[in-house]
């Protein structure tokens, strides 16, 4: 007889039931495993093995070859939902044919990235969409819809979004803490996060990192308190790398691995993402954990209910009616023909024009000398795939005007290293066949792929006059050195040094040197290692120490300005390349120090202007830079566009495509506008267009057309709940053009610090010349709200409201004041409810910290020092004549009404034993009716609390 089919295995029942009878089955040691981001086999139950994780950021990547669209940031840039969406359905129908093709593709997919660009410096600034929340929310639902398909049941792959929470520095990243009021929680961190979960498409989130007030990401009480609250689907928590071990062996938060693997899990992480493709030490912790009675295998069941939805929604277990199952209708969903068109869509679609006096489009019979670093380049990042095609932009201007009336010029500095005693440094001849690309076989981590070990290593000639590298100098003294065949000098795990990489690249760059001055010459340090060059009778190699090091002499064959100024001279036009290798400063593991080009493109762009005023400049890359674009006639911006990068920036420049990307971050003029890099306080701090007082190099919104648009017959309504605005617009132009139409708004009359505008909704569209179109936005009126902490809620401000229409958040073409009848604001019920510390309305010199290891928040002076906080009409009521503080630590805690004397002066006898050991002090305070109520603290004392009574 045929043995019954299990539920689980029944298409026809819903997944909670076919999940719970599954989980039924399987035995705790079982369960236990799948807690391992690589779950094994359940052989008896014919399970198969699952991992959670695939990169997919702009395209399948790590996997080998895929199609590569432009950066995150660059889709950001497009502000076209439409596009994204079709882009991310792109790369999930070719995870699916990988997948088909290679087991080790996953189909949970660890994208997008909606970590707000609060900070230009950022070294992953490439990974986001933009700083503002709503664009970030609307770009990242887009994708994730692309991502996940339209079937109501099955889904094509299941998106993660990264990386919960308030996340945008790598120095010091799993150790430093981001202080972020509720406020900035509420309006900025959570919002972008928010939006696209509660729009459907989202499988789960990724924990960063780094702390939030005080508390690790992987135990965020945020997962339950708000993520999972936010839709009916299971939602899948997947560590970071490495993380769950960060939380002994970094952040020293725990005594005990067990103690750390049973916090995070019951806070909500459902996948451990630790000791690579080695499971045994997790599943060793969480037996360890339920042994001591840290966890139950309820808290087990929780977590891997959650992964088997995930795998339920992906058709795991129903091969015969996955609708996404590959086919072979569908297996040439790889590399197709659309795919390809789709990736030069979409990379002409985020050039950004930012200054225009002319000078473009390029004229039909323009001389063009493309000059530059990147001229010839088509950069890759940590997150893309393996390039099928590639296109630079000095190929697409060849085929765009012909080779020709095209010149080049690198303006790489090229040189030869002379020993002390005189011999040259020579890479010798190789016969080997190149290798394939970095990355083309794949790798599930691809940090461990390494450098090459077949080729000779470099050597020394007593005789000749040695190599001539190409010398580039990427910033901070950081260099590449590459041989006259395009292989740039690397070190490998045997530590010799040799011609034998395509491109710089890897977790750890071994491409990069830096000449240090020492005596007569320099030593040559090779980053990776940190460890000096030394000439060996075996070859090149690095030294065991600087003892060994040998002395070069740097001889400059020629300057790379020099050769950029001949070719400028000789053209009508020049186009500067300029940007960043996404391997090198400012990526993951290292943010920027500065927003200026590096010196070596600076001397490159002042060598071009000089020799021809009409220098365009192109910059190609994954943030923003100051730049002085006064002298300039013309400025554009894009990311790291992909595969068809060279060829879009060659149609934009011709006019074959009118430019229409807009600036998803502000662009600061200067280093002096920033904030400090680990200041999350963009209310209090004034950061991102929200909230800036300053006046930037380009704004939020930016981005000028080759058309001209004209807007008109506004028309503003408020009711019913909605906000209603519509306008014309109007191609005033010659050319065929998009248009991206924004809307803000401004509460003109706010009683707390409000945003100078706040994007509430885009549409970028086609229009002919002398076409019109009528543009029409509904926002809901809860879009005007602000966290009110006074009272812990949502809240809509009664009273007027500018309603703005423009092409950026500065160019503001129409507007309208709407009155608003909302909530008027209500005072603080302090003497019912008391005070929570963190709910202050301003602060200085405090920092927010973790209440307790699991929830909540306190306030304490930052580094020990003091600092004030202010809570506004704060309601005493009839009259309270004590106060009581709930404190840990020592220190002092003291009390004032409005501008009046420090009336109260609190402090524990001694400090209290931990930090999380609190103790309340009660002491006299007199205060009634309504007033402003200031707290000050001294030392290292956390306040949680302040109540009232009497």
């Amino acid at each position: 007889m045929t043995a019954p089919t299990p539920p689980f295995r029944d298409p026809h029942l819903p997944f909670a039931k076919r999940v719970d009878d599954l989980m039924s089955r399987l035995t705790l040691d079982e369960k236990t495993a799948f807690l391992h981001q690589f779950a094994p086999a359940v052989e008896r139950l014919g399970i198969a093995a699952f991992r959670t994780g695939q990169e997919a950021l702009h395209g399948v990547a790590w996997m080998g070859p895929a199609t590569v669209f432009p950066q995150a940031v660059g889709l950001g840039a497009t502000w076209n939902e439409d596009l994204v969406r079709r882009i991310g359905e792109a790369v999930s129908k070719e995870a699916r044919v990988m997948r088909a093709r290679d087991g080790r593709v996953g189909l949970n997919v660890w994208s997008p990235t909606v970590n707000l660009l609060r900070h230009p410096l950022w070294g992953r600034n490439e990974e986001g969409y933009s700083e503002d929340p709503k664009l970030t929310s609307a770009i990242a639902t887009a994708y994730t819809r692309g991502l996940r398909g339209d079937h109501p049941a099955y889904w094509r792959t299941a998106p993660v979004l990264k990386h919960w929470l308030a996340h945008n520095n790598e120095t010091a990243r799993d150790t430093s803490s981001a202080s972020v009021r509720p406020r900035v929680l509420h309006e900025y961190d959570l919002r972008a996060f928010r939006e696209a979960v509660e729009a459907g498409a989202v499988a789960g989130v990724m924990p960063a990192y780094n702390l939030v007030n005080g508390r690790p990401n992987h135990l965020s009480p945020h997962l339950g308190g708000h993520l999972r609250t936010w839709t009916e689907e299971d939602l899948l928590v997947c560590s970071d790398a490495g993380a769950p071990s960060n939380l002994v062996d970094s952040e020293h938060y725990f005594d005990t691995h067990e103690e750390a693997t049973a916090a995070a899990l019951r806070a909500g992480v459902d996948s451990f993402t630790d000791h690579g493709t080695d499971s045994s030490t997790i599943v060793a912790r969480v037996r360890g954990a339920l042994e001591r009675g840290l966890l139950t295998e309820a808290d087990v069941d929780a977590a891997v209910r959650r992964q088997l939805s995930v795998r339920f929604r992906l058709g795991e277990f129903d091969a015969e009616h996955d609708p996404y199952a590959v086919t072979a209708d569908t297996e040439g969903d790889f590399d197709s023909p659309d795919h390809r068109a789709l990736a030069l869509e979409a990379a002409e679609q985020a050039v950004v024009l930012l200054k225009n006096d002319g000078v473009l489009p390029l004229a039909p019979d323009a001389r063009v000398a493309v000059v530059g670093l990147l001229a010839d380049e088509c950069k890759l990042d940590w997150y893309s795939g393996t390039l099928i095609h590639r296109s630079t932009p000095l190929e697409g201007l060849y085929e765009r005007f012909g080779a020709d009336r095209v010149s080049f010029a690198e303006g790489v500095d090229r040189v030869v290293l002379r020993t002390a005693d005189g011999r040259f440094l020579h890479v010798p001849p190789s016969d080997e066949a190149p290798a394939e690309a970095r990355g083309t076989e794949g790798a599930l981590d691809p940090a461990l792929l390494a450098g090459r070990t077949d080729l000779p290593p470099l050597t020394t000639d007593a005789t000749g006059t040695g190599t001539e590298l190409a010398l580039v100098d990427w910033g901070e003294g950081v260099l590449t050195l590459r041989a006259p065949d395009g292989r740039y000098l690397s070190v490998a795990e045997d530590g010799f040094v040799r011609a034998s990489a395509d491109q710089p690249g890897g977790w750890v760059v071994q491409e990069t040197f830096r000449l240090e001055p020492h005596v007569n010459g320099h030593l040559l340090r090779h980053t990776g290692t940190g460890r000096p060059v030394q000439v060996a009778a075996d070859g090149v190699k690095v030294a065991a120490d600087d003892a060994d090091a040998e002395v070069f002499e740097l001889t400059v064959a020629e300057r790379g300005e020099d050769a950029v100024a001949r070719a400028a001279a000789g053209a009508d036009v020049v186009v500067v390349v300029a940007g960043n290798d996404p391997h090198i400063n400012g990526r993951e593991t290292e943010d920027r120090t500065t927003l200026r080009l590096p010196g070596h493109q600076e001397r490159l762009l002042r060598a071009a202007r000089a020799a021809n005023p009409a220098t365009v400049l192109a910059l190609v890359s994954a943030y923003p830079y100051a730049v002085d674009a006064e002298t300039l006639p013309a400025v554009l911006w894009t990311a790291h566009g992909g595969q068809a990068a060279g060829t879009a920036l060659a149609r934009v420049l011709a006019g074959d495509v009118s430019p229409a990307g807009r600036l998803p971050q502000t662009w600061y003029a200067a280093d002096a506008d920033l904030p400090g890099l680990l200041d999350y306080d963009v209310i209090g701090g004034r950061q991102t267009y929200l909230y800036f007082e300053g006046t930037p190099l380009f704004p939020f919104g930016h981005g000028l057309s080759y058309a001209s648009f004209g807007y008109a017959d506004l028309a503003a309504e408020i009711g019913n709940g909605t906000v209603s605005v519509s306008f014309t617009v109007t191609n005033t132009g010659e050319v065929a053009a998009d248009e991206v139409a924004q809307l803000y708004v401004r509460a003109a009359e706010p009683s707390v610090p409000r945003p100078r505008r706040e994007l509430l909704a885009h549409r970028r569209f086609a229009l002919a010349p002398g076409a019109s179109t009528r543009v029409s936005f509904e926002v809901p009126l809860s879009a005007l709200a602000f966290w009110d902490v006074a009272h812990g809620r949502w809240r809509v401000e009664p009273g007027p409201y500018d309603l703005l229409v423009g092409a950026s958040s500065e160019d503001v073409r129409l507007s309208a004041t709407a009155a608003v009848d909302g909530e008027p604001a209500a005072p603080r019920p302090v003497r019912e409810r008391g005070l929570e510390a963190a709910d202050f309305n301003e602060q200085s010199g405090t920092e927010l910290v973790d209440r307790t290891k699991v929830t909540g928040d306190a306030v304490t002076p930052a580094a020990g020092g003091s600092g004030e906080l202010l809570y506004r009409a704060c309601d005493f009521g009839t009259g309270v004549t004590r106060v009581t503080v709930s404190v840990a630590g020592g220190g002092t805690v003291e009390a004032a009404l409005d501008g009046g004397p420090w009336t109260t002066a609190l402090s524990p006898a001694a400090p209290t034993a931990g930090p999380y050991d609190y103790t309340e002090l009660d002491g006299a305070f007199t205060a009634e009716g309504v007033h402003d109520l200031r707290i000050r603290l001294r030392g290292s004392l956390r306040l949680a609390h302040v109540g009232f009574s009497g």
